[in-house]
């Protein structure tokens, strides 16, 4: 069985930065693509980052420049650094990853941005 498990959510004013991490553990042979996804309050799930296992990354327009995807493969973990949020970031936050074949998601956190 595999898990994902998100940490780092929180509350933060418009301006601050945040610093998810989301790690996978279970019976794993081989991690593949790892996302962050983020779902506002009455709109679809949207892609904010994803990271390939060989590092190559890809941002949503809306948070290039201020969010950082990164992965340690050793660990079986992403991270997102996110900086200068927005309020219009404030969502509930997913990790998303293809392990051996299938693909899991984790239970979410809550990102608060206040104005």
């Amino acid at each position: 069985q595999v898990q994902l498990v998100e940490s780092g959510g929180g509350l933060v004013q418009a301006g601050g930065s945040l610093r998810l991490s989301c790690a996978a553990s279970g019976t794993i042979f081989s991690v593949n693509n790892m996302a962050w996804y983020r779902q506002a309050p009455g709109k679809q799930r949207e892609l904010v980052a994803v990271i390939t296992r060989g590092g190559i990354v890809n941002y949503a327009d809306s948070v290039k420049g201020r969010f950082t995807i990164s992965r340690d493969n050793a660990k079986n973990t992403i991270y997102l650094q996110m900086n200068s949020l927005k309020p219009e970031d404030t969502a509930v936050y997913y990790c998303n990853a293809y392990i051996t074949g299938s693909q899991y998601w984790g239970p979410g956190t809550q990102v608060t941005v206040s104005s």
